[in-house]
């Protein structure tokens, strides 16, 4: 049994990560903001706090704080900190705030391992796919390369296919692995490779193991329904239930390596437990590339809705094109094999969803500010 702080435990991962733990015996402590874009307004009734009330030792607090950290880093054993604003077009205008909770927070833990006095023995911490920015692909002259960061007259002009930065030919894209070329396209991207080095090098050099994980997309039961920022299975499920149609960027053919909540947690915590994982980084995700015209039809298949679904060619600066992890490290490594493929996973989702309560549909708004912002085109 070991004493385990989560930080940012009351949200999607977290909470349910908490729960995992709980019921294997351990002791789990929870710091947790209880941010409002998340929770909503009365955030001790949202469902992921319900979900762990009582069940841990819940500190709300923010990882800004020092005493915050200090008050609950008291005899944990292992630090698992997902604590972090998340979503890449939101990091683009809110910078301060981004670095502030996600580089800041995670420079007050580390300090305070390194000055304090703690029974630490170990931190996971939660990277992001986001560090690699376009990832990994191929040319047929120039063999792997990593593409530049598409620009805005490329994609004015209906071209989304990012092109070979020596010859500037097409491309076929590969499943990008943990020593592909880091190049974060945007301030969130940017973020999470900060806290992931800081962990790293810091912890190496007190002798706590450490590790990272790069997270693909997340979804399942469980995710917030309110956050129009993060999440595209959570924005289209919301705008298809409350009859809003569903505009689709570029050409519909950008896909994402979705990863089921279960997975997720279950190599969360063989990392936790591996010393095979110390002082290393691993891709967790399905190894599966979805487009996003698949997601909208399959969910509209799922709540059996007519709503009108429009590929636009509408796009935001700073988003990638396509992801696929190579997840054979933590397959080899950490024994992690994903179970639920998106087929499965998204009528999980889905089934859950419907049972939920309707959630208000803050898209417009969100969309609304990147466009003020010169960040939506």
């Amino acid at each position: 049994m070991k004493s385990i702080l989560i930080t940012g435990g009351a949200g999607f991962i977290g909470s349910q990560l908490s729960l995992r733990l709980t019921e294997e015996g351990n002791q789990v402590t929870v710091l947790d903001n209880l941010s409002q874009q998340i929770h909503g307004e009365d955030a001790k009734k949202s469902p992921l706090f319900k979900s762990i009330e009582g069940k841990v030792n819940f500190i709300e607090g923010d990882v800004r704080s020092k005493d915050d950290w200090i008050k609950a880093l008291h005899k944990q054993d292992i630090v698992v900190h997902f604590a972090a604003e998340t979503g890449t077009g939101q990091s683009m205008y809110q910078i301060e705030k981004y670095a502030d909770v996600n580089v800041k927070g995670t420079s007050i833990l580390l300090d305070l391992l390194a000055n304090g006095d703690h029974s630490v023995e170990k931190v996971v911490v939660a990277s992001s796919r986001a560090i690699y920015g376009e990832g990994k692909y191929s040319c047929l002259k120039h063999g792997y390369v990593y593409p530049n960061d598409r620009q805005d007259e490329t994609l004015s002009n209906g071209i989304f296919d990012p092109q070979c930065p020596v010859c500037n030919a097409s491309l076929s894209f590969e499943a990008t692995d943990e020593n592909s070329k880091i190049h974060p396209s945007s301030i969130y991207g940017i973020t999470k490779h900060n806290q992931e080095q800081m962990v790293l090098v810091s912890c190496k050099s007190l002798g706590i193991p450490a590790v990272a994980l790069r997270y693909q997309n997340v979804y399942g039961p469980g995710q917030s329904l309110s956050n129009p920022y993060t999440g595209i299975l959570s924005i289209f499920s919301t705008r298809i239930l409350n009859g809003n149609p569903i505009n689709i960027f570029e050409d519909g053919e950008e896909s994402r390596d979705f990863v089921f909540i279960d997975d997720v947690v279950e190599a969360t915590r063989l990392s936790m437990f591996s010393k095979d994982a110390n002082d290393d980084v691993f891709n967790i995700g399905s190894g599966v590339a979805t487009t996003v015209s698949k997601v909208a039809s399959s969910l509209q298949e799922h709540y059996s809705s007519d709503v009108e679904i429009t590929v636009s060619g509408n796009y935001r600066l700073g988003d990638i094109r396509h992801n696929k992890a190579d997840i054979s490290k933590a397959q080899k490594i950490l024994g992690f094999e994903p179970k639920v493929m998106f087929e499965e996973g998204i009528k999980l989702f889905s089934n859950w969803v419907l049972k939920q309560e309707l959630q208000e549909d803050n898209y417009n708004k969100s969309i609304q500010q990147l466009k003020d912002k010169g960040l939506m085109k």
